[in-house]
């Protein structure tokens, strides 16, 4: 075995720190070392290109970069020049890394918190250790930038003056048809992520529960392949099939028309057999009036009628 070269470092003391810098367009900028704390740092969600001046400033000058993938993180590191040293904080290790990133904040480290792509925080691992270095009294930082849920409200099309972030739905159809009806009711344009093995079937159950809405599919926005399409809900349902589902998914839906708050029968009659599959009758009741629009007593009386016909929800209502 050929032995390695010994050290050109011979010095026992603490090794070089590495330089905070950062480079666009061949120059080299200098990089202050910003005050002990956490930075939340976002980050582009495709295009690199899409990074702040303040965040590059900051990501080169912290001594250490917590991110969900070290080698995610590393391309836009490398792309701009940073060596700033990269620690994995992601919902695996999260627990036994808040301590650490704890105590070094503790000891006066400046630390930036990022995601693999994004605002950190939004449908990402964070919540926790922001909370809990708020309440150890350390100074916490935003550094807005580049997020998925407002590029796709943007360029939708649909009303922006109130809107609704879902994040993930349910896997199962089940759940997923049941938190579909829980969101229709909410007056206000729905954001919501999907993943593509799973995106058709959650347009065909959003055409089912949400009909005559118009929406947009947002798919992989900012990058080279973004594909932008808006339609009714019923037409971008029906042309599912045509869809390329590799990449990452944003559907927007439209808010629901004035008329469209009351549930209309049949989906009065799902939501209940849904319910009662699984509950009383007093519960199916509850949670049917919560979201149907319709009168307490005409639910109730539909309640009892589909229990007797499918033998569920034993116990009554008084």
């Amino acid at each position: 075995m050929r032995p390695k070269p010994a050290s050109i470092n011979t010095s026992d003391g603490p090794p070089e720190p590495l330089p905070r810098t950062f480079s666009i367009g061949g120059h080299v900028l200098s990089a202050p070392k910003p005050a002990p704390g956490l930075y939340l740092v976002a980050t582009p969600i495709g295009n690199l290109g899409d990074i702040t001046l303040r965040a590059l400033e900051t990501l080169a000058g912290v001594d250490i970069i917590a991110c969900e993938d070290t080698r995610m993180t590393r391309r836009l590191t490398e792309r701009y020049g940073i060596t700033a040293l990269l620690k994995p904080y992601h919902e695996h290790n999260a627990a036994l890394a808040r301590p650490k990133i704890l105590q070094k904040l503790a000891q006066g480290t400046s630390i930036a918190l990022v995601s693999d792509a994004g605002t950190p925080l939004i449908s990402d691992p964070g919540f926790k250790l922001v909370r809990e270095v708020c309440a150890a009294g350390h100074k916490v930082t935003a550094l807005p930038g580049p997020s998925s849920v407002l590029a796709a409200l943007c360029v939708s099309a649909l009303p922006t003056d109130r809107f609704f972030f879902e994040g993930f739905l349910p896997s199962k159809q089940n759940a997923r048809r049941t938190r579909l009806s829980e969101l229709s009711r909410i007056d206000a344009t729905l954001v919501m992520f999907e993943s593509g093995n799973r995106v058709q079937d959650t347009l065909a159950d959003l055409a089912d529960i949400m009909a005559g809405r118009d929406a947009a599919i947002c798919r992989e926005m900012t990058k080279l392949h973004e594909d932008i399409r808006r339609a009714p809900i019923a037409e971008l349902a029906r042309d599912a099939d045509t869809l390329e589902t590799r990449g990452e998914f944003v559907l927007v839906i439209g808010p629901p028309q004035a008329n469209a708050l009351v549930m209309t029968e049949d989906r009065l009659d799902d939501l209940l057999r849904s319910s009662l599959a699984t509950g009383s009758v007093k519960d199916a009741v509850a949670h049917a009036v919560e979201l149907s629009g319709r009168p307490r007593r005409e639910i109730y009386a539909r309640a009892l009628e589909l229990a007797k016909l499918g033998g569920g929800g034993a116990d009554g209502e008084t």
